[in-house]
C-alpha cells in the first residue's frame, strides 16, 4: 500500500516538473517573438502625432512656408511694376523699363493696322502665362527716337530685351506663317528662341496657410492686311 501510495506521489511530481518545464517553453518562446516584432522596421508601425510632433519635420515645413511667402512677395512686388499685363507705354518710360527689367518683350506698332491688332490678341494671352516677362507696346509714331535707334522699319516689330540689350526680333508675320490666323503657341515658340520668354513657371500659391498639421489631419480623413512698311 506504501508502494502505490509513493508511485503516486512520484508520477504527480513528475507530471508537475513536465508541467512547469513546458511552461517555461511557452515563456521562452512568448519572449522571442516580442523581441523579433521589436527588430521589425519601424517604418512598418507610424503614428501620424508623432510626425506632427517632430521638432525637425516642423522646421522643415516653417522653412518651406517661409520659402513660399518670399516667392509671394516677390510675385507680388513684379505685378505692381506691371509684370502679368499688357500695356501701352509712353517714349517717355520706354527706356526705364527695358533697362530695369530682366525680360522684356516688346511690340512697336501703329494703331491702324490690323496685324498689330492680331499680336496685341496674342500678346494678351502670353503675358499671363508667361510673368517672369514683361510685354508691353509702344506706337512707333509717337516713339520717333527709340524707332529710329532700334531701326525699325516694318510694323509689326517685336524686339527682345534681355538685361538692357536688344537683341532678337520678329519683323512682320514671315516668321509666323505668313497669316493672320497663327496660333499663340506658334509665337510663344518663336519667343523662346529669342531667350526672352522662359517656359512657364509653376503657379504659386498665393496663401500658404494651410498648415501641416491640417494636410496631416486631411490624410487621416481619408487673313487681313499685309505686313507695313513704317516711315
Amino acid at each position: 500500500m506504501d508502494f502505490e501510495n509513493r508511485k503516486s506521489q512520484f508520477q504527480s511530481l513528475a507530471y508537475g516538473q513536465a508541467m512547469q518545464a513546458a511552461a517555461e517553453d511557452y515563456k521562452n518562446e512568448l519572449l522571442a517573438a516580442e523581441a523579433a516584432a521589436s527588430a521589425l522596421p519601424t517604418h512598418q508601425h507610424v503614428d501620424i502625432d508623432d510626425l506632427l510632433n517632430d521638432p525637425d519635420l516642423e522646421k522643415l515645413h516653417a522653412e518651406r512656408l517661409a520659402a513660399l511667402q518670399q516667392e509671394v512677395e516677390k510675385r507680388s512686388a513684379m505685378q505692381r511694376k506691371g509684370h502679368g499685363t499688357y500695356e501701352e507705354v509712353a517714349e517717355g518710360d520706354f527706356l526705364e523699363i527695358v533697362t530695369q527689367t530682366p525680360l522684356v518683350v516688346v511690340h512697336f506698332f501703329h494703331r491702324d493696322f490690323d496685324r498689330c491688332k492680331v499680336l496685341d490678341k496674342h500678346f494678351t494671352a502670353l503675358c499671363q502665362k508667361h510673368f517672369a516677362t514683361r510685354f508691353i507696346k509702344i506706337s512707333a509714331p509717337d516713339a520717333p527716337f527709340f524707332t529710329e535707334k532700334l531701326q525699325v522699319r516694318t510694323l509689326p516689330c517685336i524686339v527682345s530685351f534681355i538685361d538692357g540689350v536688344a537683341g532678337d526680333r520678329v519683323v512682320g508675320f514671315d516668321e509666323l506663317g505668313g497669316k493672320d490666323d497663327f496660333p499663340t503657341e506658334r509665337l510663344e515658340n518663336r519667343l523662346f528662341k529669342g531667350g526672352a520668354v522662359k517656359p512657364a513657371p509653376i503657379v504659386v500659391d498665393e496663401q500658404p496657410s494651410r498648415t501641416m498639421r491640417q494636410g496631416f489631419n486631411q490624410l487621416k480623413k481619408t487673313e487681313s492686311d499685309e505686313d507695313s512698311d513704317f516711315d
